[in-house]
This record gives structure tokens, sequence and C-alpha cells, in this order.
């Protein structure tokens, strides 16, 4: 899972920087206002629930995510969004899959379509790559901030079965989307900080990209990040760090 999780982690590290946070607070936002669709209350909605602990992690004020919420319940007006997941290739033949939330399919696909095209990929048809991924918590862990034995113990009391996955930096708890919460809320109670965590679509399987593949993958990655309509990006490429940093940093 190394890939994946060393991306989670670069643009978590990015993110805080970023001049561009107003942009993480616009998709946290959408994503409150479509969870909000079916149903305002947190505690019995859980992908409302997720999306407000992701909000809260990035410090977005509390009365953002009330006015998200009520957007999406109606109570406040606001844009109607569609949302639908485009599939596509990367270089080497990576597999990605770009979560959409847009007010305009047709502007949205366009818009898609051309950076695929710029960053030499192409789209694909619905169903393509989708069955190589699977929705899983994933929490990821600097080795600095805990030991594996540490983990493990974290892991069981919490409920959990998989042993964590040694991604040469860092640990990767992967649980079902149902048990994510008392997984994450397990190792930050154990004074643990997470490098990043979310519900996210895990690939199965990796490619491993170097060179000039490797920095072409990365510049589709935040081209299609950099669409204002693009929730999420999830992709089964594998890059070392060092590589991953120079380019991404």
């Amino acid at each position: 899972m190394s890939g994946h999780s060393k991306w989670a982690t670069i643009k978590h590290k990015k993110g805080a920087l970023d001049a561009k946070r107003g942009k993480i607070f616009t998709r946290l936002i959408k994503e409150i206002a479509m969870a909000a669709k079916s149903g305002g209350d947190p505690d019995m909605n859980p992908r409302l629930r997720t999306a407000i602990l992701a909000a809260k992690s990035e410090n977005m004020p509390a009365d953002n995510i009330k006015r998200a919420i009520q957007r999406g319940t109606g109570e406040l007006p606001g844009l109607t969004y569609e949302e639908f997941v485009l599939e596509g290739y990367g270089p080497g033949g990576v597999a990605l899959l770009a979560e959409i939330s847009t007010d305009n399919r047709n502007r949205t696909v366009s818009e898609i379509r051309h950076v695929f095209g710029k960053n030499n990929g192409n789209m694909a048809a619905a169903g393509s790559v989708s069955y190589m991924f699977h929705k899983k918590g994933d929490i990821v862990i600097p080795k600095s901030a805990a030991k594996v034995d540490d983990l493990m113990n974290i892991i069981i009391e919490a409920g959990g079965e998989d042993e964590p996955i040694d991604d040469g930096e860092n640990w990767e708890i992967l649980t079902a989307p149902s048990a994510y919460e008392g997984m994450l809320e397990a190792v930050k109670k154990a004074g643990i900080t997470p490098a990043s965590s979310s519900v996210s679509m895990v690939p199965d399987t990796f490619i491993k990209l170097e060179g000039q593949q490797a920095t072409q993958m990365i510049r589709l990655m935040e081209a299609l990040e950099d669409c204002e309509d693009v929730q999420n990006v999830h992709a089964n490429f594998d890059i070392d760090q060092k590589t991953l940093e120079e380019v991404a940093g």
C-alpha cells in the first residue's frame, strides 16, 4: 500500500502549508452538503459524520460546518450538485478514479478529459478500473510516532484484525469503512497523531513508476486535484519517497 499512503501523507503536509487552504475548505463544504442531503443528524448519517470529522481536522470553523449542513438539508439556499466518478489511465498504465461533485456535468467531463490528455493520460469507460479499488478506512501513522507492537494492541482492542502495513516511512492501518471512526478514535486516544486519515478508495495492486513516468504521474495527479469539481483522486501508482517529495514539493 506504499504508493497510496506516501501520496496521502505528502498531500496532508502540503495542505497544512498550502496557500490553497480555501480550496480545501470548498471541497469539504461540498462533501458535507452532499452528505447532509441524506439527513442532517451526524449520529444517524455516517457519511456526514465522517465529513464533519475531516472538516474539524482541517480546523474549519463550526459556523461553516453548520451552514454546509443547512445547505444540504435545504434549510439554506445553495447550488445542487451531482456526484459521479470518472475513470482513466495515467502514465505506465496506472489506474485512476476521480470523484466528482459538480453543478455542470458536461463542463466538468470536458475539463477532466482535457487534463488527462494534456498530462499523458486518457479517460476510460465506466467500470474499466473501478474494480481494482475498494473503499476502506485508511490511517497513516509516522513510524516515529508509534511502535508496531503498540499499534497492534490498539488495533486488537478496537476490534480490528489486520496488522499495520509497513511502507518504509509510515505504518498504514486499513479498516472496513464502518470501523474507521472507532479505529481513528482509538489511535488518537493513545496519544498518536496520524499523518493522514480518511475513508478512501484503496487499490488492490500497485504499478511501480520511475523516472519520466513518475514525474508525469505526479503532474497528472496535481492537475486533477486542482480541478474545482474534483473532490478526491485515487490511483494505484507506487513512486519512491524521494521522487514524490522532489516533484510534489
